[in-house]
């Protein structure tokens, strides 16, 4: 395919519906028995299998890890048939397999894929990240503010009392300062185990009450998170973070020159792309793989950022008896 392909995404978008749907399928039947590595490689197997099957030409810039950590969807393994348009592909085959091994809400399969180019090669570090949904001025939260800052920024700007703001958190021991100063303001936090992807999808879904994310987690993540607000509207800041050596010279590997700058989400994302998520358990955006006498049953959010539109797939299949 000559440089000049065009990223056909409408075209693209149910395709990778279907690369989403096989991992949630696969790791649906590891559901609360306890294996996050088994759960794990079943959503990667059968992510891959779906990707191979696409007239791409794909590399995988957001992924399972280096080559020598990740024996499938590594860091820059090439995906596809390789006769289609060049993409950058982002993926977590099982985005919470902690919550997949205890069965309990919010685990997602994700996937982006976007012109090649267009998304940051975020090495495997941690992210300081910050995200709202749509319909805010520009930078009326800032990564520069303190937690306590910007609740009451976003309430202002809300027109309403930090007392009606909510923010999600991961929680971890690190974040023990910032749950602390957020909840001085009066504002509600909703403190969520593992998924920040989601956690910061839930910014951009009214339905879900969330008004803010923020605090460190995967660098990774946050570009998967920057693809799905690209397309769900909505502003994302992000800032990496490194504990050694190890990780500046994973960043410098990666292409990453200035350890201190703060990505918006069109840094992390600088060009259209598409996003599509499968609940894997039932969640606050998605409701898990079902399964009724004979059946499962999935669904699959699809998003362009090209045109804003947002698409939900339901998909019944037999049971494989096999």
């Amino acid at each position: 395919m000559t440089a000049t392909a065009k990223f056909e995404d409408r075209m693209l978008s149910l395709g990778l519906a279907r690369v989403s749907e096989a991992a949630a399928l696969a790791s649906a039947k590891l559901i609360g028995k306890g294996d996050e590595k088994a759960a794990d490689q079943a959503a990667v197997n059968a992510m891959r299998t779906q990707l191979n099957m696409l007239d791409i030409a794909g590399v995988v810039v957001i992924g399972e890890g280096e080559r020598d950590e990740a024996p499938m969807l590594y860091i820059g393994e090439e995906v596809g048939t390789g006769k289609g348009v060049p993409v950058d592909i982002a993926l977590d085959p099982l985005e919470g397999t902690t919550l997949t091994a205890k069965d309990m809400p919010n685990a997602l399969t994700v996937i982006a894929m976007g012109p090649r180019g267009s998304m940051l090669h975020a090495p495997d570090t941690y992210m300081d990240k910050l995200a709202i949904g749509p319909g805010y001025e520009k930078d009326v939260v800032t990564l520069e503010m303190s937690p306590g800052e910007r609740v009451h920024a976003l309430a202002r700007a809300k027109g309403c009392d930090p007392a009606d703001i909510t923010v999600c958190i991961l929680e971890r021991p690190r974040h023990e300062q910032m749950i602390a100063e957020v909840r001085a303001t009066g504002a509600a936090i909703r403190l969520i185990t593992d998924g920040d992807v989601a956690g910061v999808m839930h910014c951009a879904d009214p339905k879900t009450g969330i008004d803010m994310y923020m605090g460190a987690g995967g660098a990774p993540e946050g570009v998967l998170a920057a693809a799905a607000l690209k397309c769900m509207g909505g502003q994302m800041y992000g800032r990496l973070l490194f504990r050694n050596d190890d990780e500046r010279a994973r960043a410098t590997k990666a292409g990453i020159e200035d350890f201190d700058r703060i990505y918006t989400r069109d840094e992390m994302v600088t060009d259209d792309v598409i996003f599509a998520a499968t609940g894997v358990t039932d969640g606050a955006i998605l409701p898990g793989v079902h399964r009724e006498p004979g059946w499962l049953t999935t669904e699959t959010l699809i998003m362009r950022s090209k045109t804003g539109s947002v698409r939900r797939i339901n998909y019944r299949t037999p049971v494989d008896n096999g």
